[in-house]
């Protein structure tokens, strides 16, 4: 017969109303207290009653979470973000609930008008998102994991695509180059209007400015290998001497160390490649190319903590935040930077919008 309750009260020497207090959190109870009831759940196997405790707490202890599955173009690149979101919310036991996005709108008028979660975290932002308004009406806590054009009242968290376009460039103008090639995102991203696509490119063009560079943006441009190798191709015969590539797509970065040395060029002497992905993917690659590493964990950890802040009404007050996460540049052997040693680099900025709070720190 499983443990109850008043089995851990009695185990515990506590009154049962004590072990609710322990479990939901809602008052204040001594160390000395919370150590005896843990102890007696862990001895007894204790698990609590979902639905007992969703009536007492009137809460549901689930967060909702909407991923873009559908429409993502690689969705192995969400695993990262899913593994840590649902880490942190299991610590603060809390169980976590798939939306798919291709639900939009409709999808998160569901989740709150069931009461199904006491929160969201909302995926897959495009620059004009229609599911936006709605989100920010919602009567539950939501944090979205992207920048919107217009975030309205809502709290959001990402990385700050604009550095990273910068300090990738600003890379290659280290080694020299007089000349920047962007390899931009997918056809599917790029036609989604997903936010970060336009940040990370503006980001590049303005730091090729700002350095002198011959600028040059390719996108949208897909990932596979006839695509890129005639693009690398195309670009390579355009321009004379050594030029350098910024790689938007991690899904391209094969396709382009490829054809760079089918066409005899070596990555890291005659041209310069640095990527827009985790340092996990750039490792992975024979050639390892220097990369702005996209930090998808640090953003989703900020994510949920930003988020159980606002559960335990610790965010009130601020109409709308934006908490920018800085990238990391780690040089590899596809940049060569004369009498400089390999370096991470983290850099702080801001990003304005109208009544936002904005934060930019490293991780």
């Amino acid at each position: 017969m499983s443990a109850t309750s008043k089995d851990v009260a009695r185990l515990a020497g506590v009154a049962q109303s004590t072990v609710s207090y322990v479990l939901n959190g809602r008052s204040p109870v001594s160390a000395d207290t919370r150590r005896r009831v843990e102890d007696a759940i862990r001895e007894l196997g204790f698990q609590p009653h979902a639905g007992a405790r969703a009536l007492v707490s009137r809460r549901t202890r689930v967060i909702g979470l909407v991923v873009p599955f559908g429409t993502a173009g690689d969705p192995a690149g969400l695993i990262p973000f899913l593994d840590t979101i649902t880490t942190c919310a299991r610590e603060r036991d809390h169980d976590v609930l798939l939306v798919t996005a291709d639900e939009g709108a409709e999808g998160l008028r569901r989740l709150a008008g069931r009461a199904l979660c006491d929160a969201v975290v909302l995926m897959g932002i495009e620059a004009d998102d229609e599911r936006i308004p709605v989100a920010a009406a919602l009567p539950v806590p939501v944090v979205t994991i992207g920048v919107p054009d217009v975030p309205s009242e809502l709290h959001c968290v990402d990385l700050d695509f604009s550095m990273a376009g910068r300090l990738a460039v600003e890379e290659l103008a280290a080694c020299g180059l007089r000349r920047v090639v962007l390899l931009g995102h997918a056809e599917s991203e790029v036609a989604r209007g997903l936010n970060y696509v336009a940040r990370f490119a503006r980001g590049a063009e303005r730091a090729a400015a700002v350095a002198g560079l011959g600028f040059r943006s390719v996108s949208p441009l897909e990932p596979e290998h006839g695509p890129v190798t005639e693009e690398v191709r195309r670009q390579l015969a355009d321009t004379e001497g050594p030029v350098g590539f910024v790689v938007a797509g991690h899904r391209a970065l094969p396709h382009v160390l490829a054809a760079l040395r089918a066409l005899g060029r070596v990555p890291g002497e005659d041209a310069a490649v640095v990527a827009l992905c985790t340092d996990e993917r750039a490792v992975a690659e024979p050639s390892e190319p220097s990369n702005v590493s996209t930090e998808p964990r640090e953003v989703s950890r900020r994510a949920m903590d930003l988020l159980f802040r606002l559960l335990d009404q610790e965010g009130a007050g601020a109409s709308s935040t934006v908490e920018l996460v800085a990238p990391r540049l780690t040089r590899r052997a596809t940049t060569t930077v004369p009498d400089t040693n390999t370096t991470v680099t983290t850099v702080t900025s801001t990003v304005p919008h109208t009544n936002t709070t904005v934060t930019s720190s490293s991780p």
